[in-house]
C-alpha cells in the first residue's frame, strides 16, 4: 500500500499558484504601458483597467441613385479623446428614413401646444393622444399639459386660452345702442308730457280742462313725468343709491298715476250717473275727498317701498352666472327679498284692475267726450304691457331684463299719456268750438 503526503502536495500547489498570479500582475502592469500602431495605422493601447480603449466608426447605410446600398462614414467614437469630444458626428452627411435629412421624431403624437390638453386614445399607448382645446374659463400655459386649470372667480380665459384675464363687466350703459334708444324715448315722453302740461295750463279755465277736476289732471301729468324719469335710474352701472331708488321710484310714481286715474274715473261715473245736478253723490266726493283717496291709495305703496328699502335693500352685485355663455360678468342689482318686487307689482296691478273695472262700467256714457272710454282703453294697454312683462322679465338674461322693465315703464306711460291727454289737446287746439260746457256734458251737436 502506498501512502501520499497530502501536506507536501498542497504546499507545492500553493507556491505554484502564487508564482503564476505574480506573473499575471506583472504582465498586466506592463500591458497597460503598451502603446503601438498596427498595420491598419490604428493606435492600440489599454486603459487603467487593462481594457482596450474603444474606437468605432459610425456608418450610415444610404442608397445611391441606382438604388444600391452604400456604407458612408458619418462619424467616429474615440474613447481616448477628452470628455465631451469622444463622439464626433457630421449631421449634414446623414440620410434618414425615406431620404429625409431631418431627425425623425420617435413619438406617436406631438406635444400639445399651450391652450390645449392631452386626451389619451382608448386602446392605444400613452404616447398616443389627441389635443383638445381648453374649455371657456380654463387655461393651460405649458406645452404638453395633461389638464386645464380653471380661472378664479370673476376672471376669464383669453382667446388663446393661455392666461386668465379680468372678466368684462356688462350692464345697460348710456352709450349702448339699446341704452341710447331708451334714453331718447324717455326724454321724448318727458318733453311731450311737459308740452301737454303747458297746453293745459294755458287753457286751464276752459271747460274741458276744468271738467273732472283740473287739479287731478295736473297731478296726473306730474306723475307721468315721474314715470318717464324713473326709467333713467335703471340705465347705467348699478350703484348703492340707484339700486335702492329704482324700484321705489317706479312703484310710487305708478301708484300715484293710477290713484289719479281712479279718482278721475269715479268723478266721471258720479258726474254722468247722477241725474240731478248738485246731488249729494258729487258733494260727498269733492276735492278734499279726492285728495284723501289719492293719499290713502298711495300710502300702502310708500310703506311697502320704505320697509323694503330699510329691511332688505337691493345692492350692486357682480353676477358670474352668465360667464360660461357670454364670457362677461353682469353687474346688476341683487334683490335679497324677491317677494318685495312682486308685492309692489301686485298692489299696482290691483289699482289698475279697479280703474279698468270702473272705467268699463262707464264706457256707455254720452259719446261727445267720454273720458271713461279713454281710461278703459289706456288701462287695457297698461294690462297688456305688464302681463307680457312678467314672462319676458324672468326669461331675459343680464342687462336685457333691465331693458324689458324700462320698456314696460315707457310703453305703459306712453299709453296713459296718449290715450287720456292727446284727445283733449286735439279738442283744445284744433276744435275749440267743442271746448264748451255743452260739448263736455254730451249736449254738443255739430
Amino acid at each position: 500500500m502506498l501512502c501520499r503526503n497530502h501536506s507536501t502536495t498542497t504546499t507545492a500547489n500553493l507556491k505554484w499558484r502564487l508564482a503564476v498570479g505574480e506573473c499575471k500582475c506583472t504582465f498586466l502592469h506592463h500591458l497597460k504601458m503598451i502603446n503601438f500602431t498596427n498595420q491598419f495605422d490604428e493606435k492600440v493601447y489599454f486603459d487603467l483597467n487593462g481594457e482596450p480603449v474603444p474606437r468605432y466608426d459610425i456608418i450610415n447605410w444610404q442608397k445611391d441613385s441606382k438604388d444600391e446600398m452604400r456604407f458612408i462614414k458619418v462619424g467616429t467614437y474615440d474613447g481616448s479623446a477628452l470628455y465631451g469630444q469622444q463622439l464626433q458626428i457630421r449631421k449634414s452627411t446623414i440620410v434618414w428614413t425615406k431620404g429625409e435629412s431631418q431627425v425623425p421624431l420617435s413619438q406617436c403624437s406631438a406635444p400639445c401646444p399651450p391652450g390645449s390638453r392631452q386626451a389619451t386614445r382608448r386602446g392605444e399607448p400613452k404616447c398616443c393622444f389627441d389635443c383638445l382645446p381648453c374649455a371657456d374659463g380654463e387655461i393651460s400655459n405649458q406645452t404638453g399639459s395633461t389638464k386645464c386649470t380653471k380661472c378664479p372667480e370673476y376672471y376669464w380665459s383669453d382667446k388663446e386660452k393661455v392666461k386668465c384675464v379680468a372678466g368684462v363687466e356688462e350692464f345697460l350703459s348710456f352709450y349702448d345702442t339699446m341704452g341710447i334708444i331708451l334714453v331718447v324715448l324717455t326724454l321724448l315722453g318727458f318733453i311731450l308730457t311737459t308740452i301737454i302740461t303747458i297746453v293745459f295750463h294755458s287753457f286751464r279755465y276752459t271747460p274741458i280742462v276744468k271738467a273732472n277736476n283740473s287739479e287731478i289732471s295736473f297731478l296726473l301729468l306730474l306723475s307721468l313725468k315721474l314715470c318717464f324719469l324713473c326709467s333713467l335710474v335703471f340705465i347705467g352701472q348699478p350703484s348703492w343709491w340707484t339700486c335702492r331708488l329704482r324700484q321705489a321710484a317706479f312703484g310710487i310714481s305708478f301708484v300715484l298715476c293710477l290713484s289719479c286715474l281712479l279718482v278721475k274715473t269715479i268723478v266721471v261715473l258720479l258726474a254722468f250717473r247722477t241725474n240731478v245736478p248738485g246731488s249729494r253723490g258729487r258733494k260727498l266726493f269733492g276735492s278734499s275727498q279726492q285728495r284723501i283717496l289719492i293719499t290713502c291709495t298711495l300710502f300702502p305703496q310708500i310703506c311697502l317701498c320704505t320697509g323694503w328699502m330699510l329691511g332688505a335693500p337691493s345692492f350692486p352685485f357682480r353676477n358670474p352666472n352668465y360667464q360660461p355663455s357670454t364670457g362677461k360678468i353682469v353687474v346688476e342689482c341683487k334683490e335679497p327679498w324677491p317677494p318685495g318686487f312682486y308685492l309692489l307689482l301686485g298692489y299696482t296691478g290691483l289699482l289698475a284692475f279697479v280703474c279698468l273695472l270702473l272705467a268699463f262700467l262707464g264706457r256707455k256714457l254720452p259719446d261727445t267726450f267720454n273720458e271713461a272710454k279713454l281710461i278703459t282703453f289706456s288701462m287695457l294697454i297698461f294690462w297688456a304691457v305688464w302681463i307680457s312683462f312678467i314672462p319676458a322679465y324672468i326669461s331675459s338674461p343680464g342687462k336685457f331684463s333691465v331693458a324689458v322693465e324700462i320698456f314696460a315703464i315707457l310703453a305703459s306711460s306712453f299709453g296713459l299719456l296718449l290715450c287720456i291727454f292727446v284727445p283733449k289737446c286735439y279738442i283744445i287746439l284744433l276744435q275749440p268750438e267743442r271746448n264748451i260746457k255743452k260739448g263736455v256734458t254730451g249736449k254738443y251737436s255739430r
